[in-house]
């Protein structure tokens, strides 16, 4: 996959993952969807790269900016 290609996907699942995200900073997002992109890159189905990275990003943010009311409250 050339740089290019890596560059537009990673761009839009950062432009998809904002959307979803607005409380996140966009640095971060795109962040965290570089590092997945990067734990991903080395398979050989690489077809799958853009949707395995949005879906283990978006996991990561779900985590990071999903917010639980503490037990007893709600």
């Amino acid at each position: 996959m050339s740089e290019a290609e890596k560059e537009t996907i990673v761009l839009a699942v950062v432009d998809r993952l904002s959307v979803r995200f607005p409380e996140a900073p966009r640095t971060h997002i795109a962040g965290i969807v570089g590092e997945e992109y990067e734990s991903l890159a080395g398979g050989r189905i690489r077809s799958y790269i853009p949707t395995l990275v949005e879906h283990e990003a978006r996991s990561r943010l779900k985590r990071e900016f999903t917010f639980e009311p503490a037990e007893g409250h709600s």
